[in-house]
C-alpha cells in the first residue's frame, strides 16, 4: 500500500515540474564523473560549416588538426569544444565545470578560509 502512495506521489510530483516548466539537460562522463551540460550555453547546431561557427562564435581560441578517416577536427572555445567532420558540425561539447565567471570586483579572489595561525598551532600542540 505505501508503494502505491509513494508512486503516486513521485508521479503527480513529476507531472506538476512538468506543467510548470520542462526541465532538459544532457548527461556527460568525464574523467568517470557524471556532468550535467549547463542548457544556458549557446553551441554550434549540428551540421553547419566552420565558416558559419567561426562568423557567429568568433575565433577558437584553439585549433587542433584534423584525425583518423573521415578527418575530425576539434575547435575550443572557452565554454565549449565542437567537432568537425570534415568542415562540418558533427557534435558540441560544454566544457565541464566551467561556469560564468563573476567580475573580480564583485568577488574576492580566494573564498577558502585563512590557515592556522602559528599561535593557534602551538595551543593546539601537546607540551613536551
Amino acid at each position: 500500500m505505501n508503494r502505491r502512495i509513494l508512486m503516486g506521489l513521485t508521479c503527480a510530483l513529476v507531472y506538476g515540474l512538468g506543467v510548470s516548466r520542462i526541465v532538459t539537460a544532457e548527461t556527460i562522463v568525464v574523467d568517470d564523473q557524471v556532468q550535467v551540460r549547463d542548457e544556458g550555453v549557446n553551441t554550434p547546431k549540428r551540421g553547419i560549416t566552420m565558416s558559419q561557427v567561426e562568423a557567429k562564435f568568433g575565433a577558437p581560441s584553439a585549433k587542433h588538426d584534423a584525425v583518423g578517416v573521415p578527418p575530425i577536427t576539434r575547435w575550443d572555445y572557452p565554454n565549449f569544444s565542437v567537432f568537425f567532420e570534415h568542415d562540418r558540425v558533427i557534435h558540441a561539447v560544454v566544457v565541464a565545470g566551467e561556469t560564468p565567471r563573476a567580475p573580480e570586483s564583485a568577488a574576492p579572489a580566494s573564498s577558502a578560509p585563512p590557515p592556522p595561525s602559528d599561535s593557534n598551532a602551538q595551543a593546539t600542540s601537546p607540551s613536551g
